[in-house]
């Protein structure tokens, strides 16, 4: 009897023990299924909420490319098609009527008048007093003797430098050294031509943005001599030097233009800025997007004034034409022009690249270029 009710009791552990193995795995299961159904609310709500904010994006960007309001829209498509290399991302999302209507909404009005050279009369002296900070930078020398000083430029979106050259008869026309086959950089073209101060100069043959910078645009001359007199329909014309060192900004692109104004030396772009100190008139954005961007010009004290603003970055996209005139008024400039700019942004010290280019691939690298000017250290 004793055997019998001791089986029984152990028999009761053990179902005893097998409940409470039950009741540990439920438990465990219950865990199991309360921490699945918490994470798979937590993935729910992750998803809906990238749902939510992909769908508000999509509106955001189709309001802002189709939308009422058109100034994203025209910035896109000028800044687009005049990169080296995006012109396919205004053709994404607009068609070419599309396209032509923004590029002849927004444009540069040029003032079209000969330049008055009488107006400019080379004479830099040490002042006691300048009208203004602007001024101030200009004139205000470390050495009598500076050939010129480099100012750092910045603004809303840009930033860059601004080569100061006190004596205009210095100031040459660059060329590659193998014009017609190839471009070179413009750090090469510094070196061989002995110019401690250069800035990249006119348009060139560019065939699918992607050329190697062989085939100068339009009239280029160097210290007299004409190098190239190819065909040129864009904006603004003959830049350069004449006789007596005075900026000339001519429309007329032709070798027979240049020689009746006494040019030595020139290349070929534009739009013209400020001709005989009026300012163009920028219609919308321009038609030139925001973009890297070179320029030249003179102020009446015989002054050149070297450009160059950086670009291409989220804080730095670059700068518009209303930058480039705003900056060249502010520094005196009496005329000036628009450079070739994008890629082929580039100011050269010492021999050396100082501003920040960078590539259709974001690469910080320049291209090669056909002309530059430069300050000749002779």
């Amino acid at each position: 009897m004793n055997q019998i009710m001791g089986q029984t009791e152990e028999i009761n552990e053990i179902k005893e023990k097998t409940n409470n193995v039950k009741k540990n795995n439920n438990l465990n299961n219950e865990k199991k299924d309360s921490h699945k159904k918490k994470k798979g609310s937590i993935l729910k709500k992750i998803f809906i909420t990238l749902l939510i904010l992909f769908i508000l994006g999509i509106s955001s960007l189709a309001f802002l490319l189709y939308g009422p309001y058109h100034g994203f829209r025209d910035w896109l498509i000028t800044t687009a098609m005049t990169t080296m290399s995006h012109q396919w991302i205004a053709y994404l999302f607009y068609s070419q009527e599309t396209i032509d209507e923004v590029m002849g909404t927004n444009r540069v009005e040029e003032i079209i008048e000969d330049t008055d050279t009488d107006a400019i009369v080379v004479n830099v002296e040490e002042k006691a007093e300048y009208a203004n900070e602007y001024e101030r930078q200009i004139l205000e020398k470390e050495n009598p003797d500076d050939k010129y000083k480099i100012l750092e430029i910045s603004g809303k979106g840009y930033s860059g430098y601004l080569a100061v050259i006190y004596d205009p008869s210095k100031v040459r026309t660059l060329v590659t050294a193998k014009m017609g086959v190839s471009g070179q950089y413009l750090t090469t073209m510094a070196k061989a031509n002995n110019a401690v101060v250069a800035i990249n100069g006119g348009g060139f043959e560019d065939p699918n943005y992607s050329s190697n910078g062989a085939k100068p645009l339009g009239v280029t001359l160097s210290k007299g001599k004409v190098l190239t007199t190819t065909y040129y329909a864009g904006a603004g014309g003959i830049i350069g030097f004449d006789n007596n060192d005075k900026l000339v900004l001519a429309s007329k692109c032709t070798e027979t233009t240049a020689r009746s104004l006494g040019v030595r030396d020139c290349v070929t772009c534009g739009p013209f800025l400020i001709v005989n100190g009026n300012a163009s008139k920028v219609v919308g954005n321009g038609g030139w997007g925001t973009a890297p961007r070179s320029a030249i010009g003179q102020r009446r004290d015989g002054i050149v004034l070297f450009l160059a603003i950086d670009g291409r970055t989220v804080t730095r996209p670059g700068a518009d034409m209303d930058d480039l005139i705003e900056i060249m008024q502010n520094y005196g400039a009496y005329n000036a022009a628009n450079l070739d700019g994008g890629t082929s942004t580039a100011l050269v010290v010492n021999y050396e690249l100082i501003n920040d280019p960078i590539d259709s691939s974001g690469a910080h690298k320049t291209r090669f270029i056909a002309t530059g000017f430069g300050l000749i250290d002779d």
